[in-house]
């Protein structure tokens, strides 16, 4: 506007000049360069102005931009909100899942605690039991007399000579010492059940009370039951007779030396059941 403005003033004055007469020629050249100078500010002007225009629009088009980026941002962050509060209302419940899974955790393994507790004590008075038994052995008794634990369990397995004569169930008198060592040793350990076991070779017994090797060797079994009972103490409650007859070998019975060992009395002696079962009734509950 200003450089219009000057034109129009400078226009007025030349149109002046020419109205009023001649101007010099030196006065003339002036007003010439002082129109040139004019129209090229103008021109600079109007250049500046165009270019002033072109960043408005692009500084418009950056905050338009920017306000759409913010808005998406705001739906993001909701989302993410929204998400959040889910998150920690499940986690919420995992904690009280997790809490309770702990809870279940302790106390199996107080229960796994107490029954390893248990077997090691087991193992220890098996142990005690099977060193003492075989030191109060003597030498020649020893040969007769197989101590052995298998599993937590104490296998005393006598020879069927010195026990008893051939196809009798009566005790003989040089057993009675042997027998009173190894009563001494259960009367000892209180905690124990003895379950005796009369084992035979398949070779038919010949008797007329002996109906058969199953007669035989529960006949076996209960004679050892009451001479531990009558002559030496033991608690009958304890005490179990059972006969196996020829159906558990540990040998071969194709040979003589093999059905020699075939024919044997086993006292076997363990832990009370109602133990461990007190411990399988505390076991927690898996629900």
């Amino acid at each position: 506007m200003k450089t219009r403005a000057i034109a129009a003033i400078m226009a007025g004055a030349i149109l002046a000049g020419a109205l009023t007469g001649c101007v010099s020629k030196k006065k003339y050249n002036e007003l010439a360069a002082l129109h040139q100078q004019m129209s090229q500010d103008y021109t600079t002007i109007q250049a500046n102005y165009a270019q002033e225009q072109t960043k408005s629009k692009t500084v418009q088009a950056l905050l338009d931009e920017a306000r759409r980026n913010n808005a998406d941002l705001k739906s993001q962050y909701s989302a993410l909100q929204s998400s959040l509060d889910k998150s920690i209302s499940q986690n919420t419940q995992g904690n009280v899942n997790i809490s309770k899974l702990v809870d279940e955790i302790n106390a199996s393994n107080k229960y796994i605690k107490q029954l390893v507790q248990a077997k090691s004590k087991s193992d220890s008075l098996n142990l005690a039991l099977s060193t003492n038994l075989t030191r109060s052995l003597s030498g020649s008794e020893s040969d007769e007399v197989n101590v052995r634990v298998i599993k937590g369990v104490v296998y005393i397995s006598l020879a069927d000579n010195m026990l008893f004569k051939s196809g009798s169930y009566e005790v003989n008198s040089r057993a009675m010492q042997t027998l009173s060592k190894i009563a001494k040793i259960i009367k000892d350990y209180k905690d124990y059940d003895v379950l005796v076991e009369g084992n035979t070779d398949p070779v038919p017994i010949k008797r007329a009370n002996i109906r058969n090797n199953w007669d035989l060797s529960a006949l076996r079994a209960s004679s050892v039951v009451q001479v531990l009972q009558n002559d030496f103490g033991v608690d009958p409650s304890r005490l179990t007779a059972g006969g196996r007859g020829e159906y558990n070998p540990i040998a071969d019975n194709d040979s003589e030396l093999g059905r020699q060992r075939n024919r044997r009395t086993e006292i076997i002696i363990t832990p009370k059941l109602d133990q461990f079962l007190d411990l399988i009734d505390k076991a927690p509950d898996s629900k």
